[in-house]
């Protein structure tokens, strides 16, 4: 259900960005749009692991309780070796990153692997490494990226409203209207937001199932993240680029209130219950 939900998404998106697209330039402005976001994703898909993992100034390990972990879930579950890294955090979290389960890389703050019982230290990567197997990282990029060009072309119809007027023709070839250029400029940016919220929270309930699987134990991960959670309330991470949020495996940044309906990691309430419901596999 969650695979045919994220399909669904993932094509809402692409025609929310047509849309704008349409919007802003008529067919050459959506052609244009396709072309644009092919081009992000591309640079997405081959460079994301190494643009985040310099932002957060990981350090790869090739041993320790980490690397031990994510190699035993490995050799457990017949997985590619991913590169593992540290990273220098007092907060505790994890995420994944890399353009294929062959090409992957998991990380780590040196906060989670002091909070953490070993068996939980399993749940949290094995949670990374269903990402990993079921292209997520791909999948976010992608959405991330389109979302991404959704809003640049926003700005660039203020701009165009700035200097150029609303000027073109309701025809086919023409740019659009003044009353479906106002549309765009407000709605296609929030609609890109709310379709990309839902993509990440989908893959992360799916995450957490492929997790406890991979683990052998939903108890673990659902453990880690009671933890996880507390943790991040206390004392959020520093210097968090908000366009990474999605990729850690609670929310890096602090919310409440109604922050918390424009998250992009569920409700953590409804992860552990639904960890907990599980049988031991």
């Amino acid at each position: 259900m969650n695979t045919l939900r994220t399909v669904f998404l993932m094509t809402l998106l692409t025609l929310v960005l047509m849309w704008a697209g349409a919007a802003l330039g008529g067919k050459g402005g959506a052609l244009i749009a396709l072309v644009m976001a092919g081009v992000m994703n591309f640079g997405s898909y081959w460079f994301s692991d190494k643009v985040v993992i310099k932002m957060y100034r990981g350090q790869e390990v090739s041993s320790g309780p980490l690397f031990e972990v994510v190699s035993e879930l490995c050799q457990r579950n017949g997985l590619p070796m991913p590169k593992v890294y540290t990273l220098p955090q007092p907060t505790p979290n994890a995420f994944a990153t890399g353009r294929n389960p062959t090409h992957a890389v998991v990380a780590a703050t040196e906060g989670l692997m002091q909070i953490l019982s070993r068996e939980e230290l399993m749940g949290v990567m094995a949670h990374e490494m269903s990402h990993v197997m079921h292209r997520d990282i791909l999948i976010g990029s992608i959405a991330a990226t389109i979302a991404g060009a959704i809003s640049y072309m926003a700005h660039m119809a203020q701009w165009t409203a700035i200097f150029g007027g609303f000027g073109g023709s309701d025809d086919d070839d023409g740019g659009g209207s003044m009353i479906s250029m106002i549309l765009m400029m407000v709605l296609a940016p929030i609609a890109a937001m709310l379709v990309q919220m839902a993509v990440s929270r989908s893959r992360e309930y799916e995450a957490d199932k492929g997790g406890a699987k991979l683990s052998g134990n939903p108890h673990y991960l659902a453990s880690a993240l009671r933890k996880l959670e507390a943790a991040n309330t206390r004392a959020p991470m520093h210097r968090v680029n908000e366009a990474t949020a999605h990729m850690f495996i609670v929310n890096p940044l602090r919310g409440g209130g109604l922050k918390n309906l424009f998250s992009t990691h569920p409700p953590m309430e409804e992860r552990v219950r639904r960890l907990e419901s599980m049988s031991v596999v």
